[in-house]
């Protein structure tokens, strides 16, 4: 129905399309401008002017925001702490360091050093990361202190990396734990945000076995600081809409970017909260904190125009795995996974452009022990039937009996599709290849269900990406 009288916050594709161009400009519809809402679409009526855009939008009283943009910001819940643990345990400790008082950082025994990161009952005893650990001992007599690994630290950085950009690949990695995704390229695939994003929190605990926070918003700021709300493992969002309720009580010193200097500056000033900061004329800012004040001020106002810069580089691998519901015991069983992550990565393969020289299998058995084989191929091949073929050979060299708990399949040394490759008489890849275009040209057209191996409909295991 026709919306009059609201206020319309100004975005870039309606500058586009040819309305006054200023960030953040209201207009006023009660003259010249109708709006019609529809579930995802919005069409704007200006004099003879129509035009129809698709956008997340939310009626607030007597406002409508359109949001043209949805972004995550995805933050490892005390990475550095949660990955040491995770790797104690996997080789036989029996205590998590995420359930008692616990820090990486520094050296226990010559107590120097500053933390790196801290368990939820360290924080208890109010315990912050970069503050020397001797203080924290003081506060925590009985602390544990971990050291470092760095080099496991980047290992599980790059499993998380590689799981969401299988599940999205509009990611920008800004430090070895937090990146943000942009939602649009993932939007149909789930009924909103916040479904996505609880997904991503379940991919990333049942295959990684570590939790994320994640935050959501029309703006990367307020979706950073959405993810350092409440934890652990947990998704909140902060709409441009929703700052006045959500960030405004906050205490200055919470806002992104605002250090302990300008937190002193600032409450000098006699600002000491978000709000107070927002409503602060951003001239006195200026004049205490140069150019860092008004940054700080358009933060608290929810202002940030910066977007997702999604860094295209050439995939080095592409697999997929999955947690089978019921341990496999058998051969057949085992093939019958193989046969849905092949053609998985297959179709992956081509809908990139490349082909695998390599293929290589990882099983991880009842008992947690992961083990994985590879063979190089004597041509590359993006090729479900030759994938399959070859996952299965490996299986067969690798699996020692024990019951399987996860399968998975990855294709590496990856070349572009168009490079001229050596065929003998006999080889059968090109009609093999016409046939995968053809049935990739369906499932594009009619859903990825749309044509199914007969042996695959006998029972489907749930698979994800990796």
């Amino acid at each position: 129905m026709p919306l009059c009288g609201m206020t319309i916050f100004h975005i870039s594709r309606i500058r586009k399309a040819g309305f006054p161009s200023a960030a953040y400009a209201k207009y006023c519809t009660s003259q010249n401008v109708k709006c019609v809402f529809g579930k995802t679409m919005v069409t704007y009526k200006y004099r003879n002017f129509v035009k129809k855009l698709q956008f997340h939008w939310k009626k607030d009283g007597n406002e409508i925001y359109i949001m043209d943009k949805i972004i995550f910001h995805i933050d490892v819940n005390s990475a550095y702490l949660s990955w040491s643990a995770l790797d104690k345990l996997q080789h036989g400790s029996a205590t998590d360091l995420r359930t008692i008082p616990a820090i990486i950082g520094g050296d226990m025994a010559k107590r120097h050093g500053v933390v790196l990161a801290k368990s939820i009952p360290a924080k208890a005893y109010g315990i912050v990361t970069g503050e020397p650990i001797v203080n924290a001992m003081r506060k925590c007599p009985g602390l544990l202190i971990e050291p470092p690994n760095h080099s496991l630290y980047h290992e599980r950085s790059r499993e998380l990396m590689q799981l969401l950009s299988d599940i999205s690949p509009d990611i920008e990695q800004v430090s070895v734990d937090e990146c943000y995704l942009d939602y649009t390229s993932i939007k149909r695939l789930f009924p909103t945000p916040i479904d996505a994003a609880d997904h991503i929190r379940a991919q990333v605990l049942e295959k990684l076995g570590f939790t994320v926070n994640i935050g959501i918003s029309d703006r990367k700021v307020l979706a950073k600081m959405a993810s350092d709300f409440q934890k652990p493992n947990l998704t909140h969002t902060l709409y441009s809409y929703e700052i006045k309720e959500k960030m405004w009580p906050l205490p200055v010193s919470s806002l992104f970017m605002c250090g302990h200097s300008s937190m002193e500056s600032l409450q000098k000033l006699g600002i000491l909260t978000i709000g107070d900061l927002a409503g602060t004329d951003v001239a006195i800012l200026t004049s205490h904190l140069k150019s860092h004040g008004k940054l700080l001020w358009e933060y608290a106002n929810g202002i940030d125009e910066s977007v997702v810069e999604i860094t295209q580089a050439v995939e080095k691998s592409i697999g997929s795995s999955t947690t089978l519901p019921k341990d496999a015991v058998t051969t057949g069983e085992a093939q019958h996974v193989l046969l849905e992550l092949a053609e998985s990565v297959a179709r992956r393969l081509r809908s990139s452009g490349q082909m695998a020289e390599m293929i290589s299998i990882e099983i991880k058995y009842n008992t947690f022990k992961k083990v994985s084989h590879q063979t190089t191929l004597l041509q590359p091949t993006s090729g479900s039937d030759t994938i399959y073929r070859t996952a299965c050979t490996l299986l067969d060299e690798l699996w020692d009996g024990t019951p399987i708990r996860l399968l998975g399949i990855r294709s590496s040394k990856l070349i572009s599709a168009e490079e001229p490759i050596q065929l003998n008489l006999f080889d059968l890849s090109k009609k093999e290849a016409s046939l995968e275009k053809a049935l990739d040209s369906i499932r594009q057209k009619y859903g990825a269900d749309a044509v199914v191996r007969g042996s695959l409909l006998r029972h489907k295991p749930e698979k994800s990406e990796t």
